[in-house]
């Protein structure tokens, strides 16, 4: 093989690799969990009124 065949050879697999690892990204299922969105963190609990 010539350098030009390995350099086609490792270009073809690094993009097979990258639209293999978007399709994943894209196909993978959101988690379905009750503690909201991304941005609401631990520190939202506190705002909660408290039962006494």
């Amino acid at each position: 093989m010539s350098q030009n065949d390995m350099l086609f050879l490792v270009l073809i697999v690094i993009g097979i690799s990258s639209l293999t690892l978007v399709a994943v990204q894209l196909l993978k299922r959101p988690k379905r969990d009750d503690r909201g969105d991304w941005y609401e963190g631990p520190w939202d609990d506190d705002d909660r009124p408290r039962k006494r």
